[in-house]
């Protein structure tokens, strides 16, 4: 078991108060109705695409898909800037086989609102990808390569709502609806493993990661 104590001082960590800090630039650049237009869109398609990509389709393998659906799925889920596809599906899997034990990488049970809810993203021993833990996909080379460059596809995202709107389409389109996506998901981590009924299956029970709900 891991020590409560990690470092969170982590290079990888600057970005995301930076984007909240961004979020009042908006003070400058101006609302507009197309950046307004755009944060709606990008929030709602990176939410689907968490959703249905990152965890019901990569984490949990629940339905499938042509190998260029899956890329384009992969690529729009991974813009929502939170790490790589499989880093991703790797953590989520392991989360459900040691759900709110010790060795669960954000449990709020073990260690906490805070660390639940984001600073275990930041810790330096969560950063490498667990390729042992989705062997099924990375059998598929261009995964491999979109998890080797994490935030590319939020980078591009980010350029075509500066193309699209401006300066109110960076600020306003892609940041403000960026910042809502992650806490969003982190309140999954967080909120929902301390409020409401438990539905899903804590550690110890012997049925496998894709079976879990």
């Amino acid at each position: 078991m891991q020590g409560h104590d990690d470092d969170i001082a982590y290079p990888s960590c600057i970005g995301f108060p930076l984007v909240h800090i961004a979020c009042l630039a908006a003070v400058w650049t101006g609302l507009t109705w197309r950046a307004l237009v755009l944060t709606v869109v990008l929030y709602g398609l990176r939410i689907f695409a968490i959703g249905a990509g990152y965890h019901r389709y990569f984490a949990h393998r629940a339905f499938g898909t042509s190998r260029a659906c899956q890329f384009i799925l992969a690529g729009l889920a991974q813009s929502s800037a939170q790490r790589g596809i499989l880093w991703w599906a790797a953590r989520h899997r392991r989360h459900h086989q040691y759900s709110d034990t010790a060795n669960d990488v954000h449990s709020p049970v073990q260690r906490g609102f805070f660390y639940a809810h984001l600073s275990w993203i930041f810790v330096p021993r969560d950063d490498a990808t667990d390729y042992a833990a989705v062997r099924d996909l990375t059998r598929y080379r261009e995964l491999v390569w979109l998890d080797r460059h994490p935030y590319l596809p939020a980078t591009l995202l980010g350029t075509a709502a500066w193309l699209i709107a401006g300066w109110p389409g960076l600020v306003i389109g892609f940041c403000w609806s960026t910042v809502p996506v992650w806490h969003a998901t982190f309140s999954i981590n967080s909120l929902a493993h301390v409020v409401g009924r438990q539905r899903y299956v804590r550690a110890g029970c012997r049925r496998s990661w894709h079976r879990h709900t």
